[in-house]
């Protein structure tokens, strides 16, 4: 998972000025500088705790949803950042939110195996076009049902990476190509890999670069950002574009914190959950685009899809893991194959993000 380019952080927002005086003399007044306008909710800092390096997407999305919370609120609603488990260390960031280490956070659903069985619907192989889409029917999904298992936190944002791709030491240009060859998979991949022959492999980000170079490992599967985030293309020259999983993300803050901010606050951070998983799918996509760009002019990556019999035939390897997703979330008391039926449907609705 579906992570991840050297960006600046986001510039910070302006100060604003205080609210201006009252009281006074007309003439004491029209002489008084002028001030900016009052804050629109009441003063508030909130700590906002991220697991990635500041560079990778999901922190550039913390930093953008700052700034506009910042902006919004005229500076009433202050948000310190903490990227890179600077906050919450190795603590998990979902239960350093709940037991309120951190004021906010944000993690990936997937790393929490049958804690999410609503969530984990948008990482099946359904073939997602972009992470735009993608994270558009993840928000909508949640708006529906209104699942359980984010009951002891508030949701004030959901997004996924762009969908996974396959990425090589050695050209995969047909399914053929993928048999028996050893790839670094997340953990939450490594069925999808076994479906297609190949032989996934656990190796932290920081050993994979090496495990490539030295053969250990044939290559990734990841979303594609990383070919320049992460140099990956200097280590994959080929890549497969097969539109895999993503990976789905959740921004949630401590439940008694949301439930103690006046209501004006409440409304201004629940207000921007939809705008703020458009933004970052856009983001991303687009960050996708320019390292691709980046990896094919600078470092000859060579990009590869499979034929409309190939295409089909993968669908068919990987429709068991959406069938054992519907069997799970029955088990769940969930709906299972409906909740299939709507993540295709708002795939179909949001296919042009």
């Amino acid at each position: 998972m579906k992570s991840i380019r050297i960006l600046s952080s986001l510039a910070a927002v302006a100060a604003l000025g205080l609210v201006a005086g009252c009281g006074r003399p007309q003439a004491e007044s029209a002489a008084a500088p002028t001030e900016g306008p009052a804050p629109t909710v009441p003063a508030v800092t909130l700590t906002y705790a991220n697991f990635p390096p500041a560079s990778t997407f999901p922190c550039v999305q913390m930093e953008h949803w700052r700034e506009e919370v910042e902006t919004r609120s005229q500076g009433g609603v202050t948000v310190k950042t903490f990227p890179g488990g600077q906050l919450l260390g190795a603590k998990n960031m979902l239960d350093g939110v709940i037991d309120g280490t951190a004021d906010i956070g944000c993690f990936a659903m997937s790393y929490h195996p049958g804690r999410f069985p609503l969530s984990e619907a948008v990482d099946q192989p359904l073939f997602f076009p972009s992470a735009a889409c993608a994270s558009l029917v993840l928000h909508d999904l949640i708006e529906k049902y209104q699942p359980k298992e984010f009951e002891k936190v508030e949701i004030l944002t959901v997004f996924t990476c762009p969908p996974a791709a396959i990425m090589t030491s050695q050209e995969v240009a047909s399914l053929a190509d993928l048999q028996g060859l050893s790839l670094r998979v997340p953990g939450t991949m490594s069925e999808l890999a076994k479906c297609l022959g190949a032989v996934p492999v656990g190796l932290p980000q920081s050993d994979t670069p090496p495990a490539i170079q030295k053969g250990t490992v044939k290559g990734i599967v990841s979303s594609m950002e990383v070919l320049k985030d992460m140099n990956y293309a200097a280590y994959c020259p080929y890549v497969l574009k097969v539109d895999l999983s993503v990976v789905g993300f959740a921004v949630v803050m401590n439940k008694a914190k949301f439930e103690s901010l006046p209501p004006a606050t409440r409304e201004l951070l629940k207000g921007m959950a939809r705008e703020q998983a458009e933004w970052t799918g856009k983001y991303v996509d687009g960050h996708v685009t320019e390292a691709l760009a980046w990896a094919t002019t600078e470092k000859g990556l060579k990009v590869n899809t499979l034929s409309a019999a190939e295409e089909t035939e993968l669908r068919t390897k990987l429709q068991p893991l959406v069938d054992g997703y519907v069997k799970r979330a029955d088990t769940a008391g969930l709906p299972g194959e409906q909740i299939v039926k709507d993540v295709l449907a708002l795939k179909e609705k949001y296919a042009g993000q």
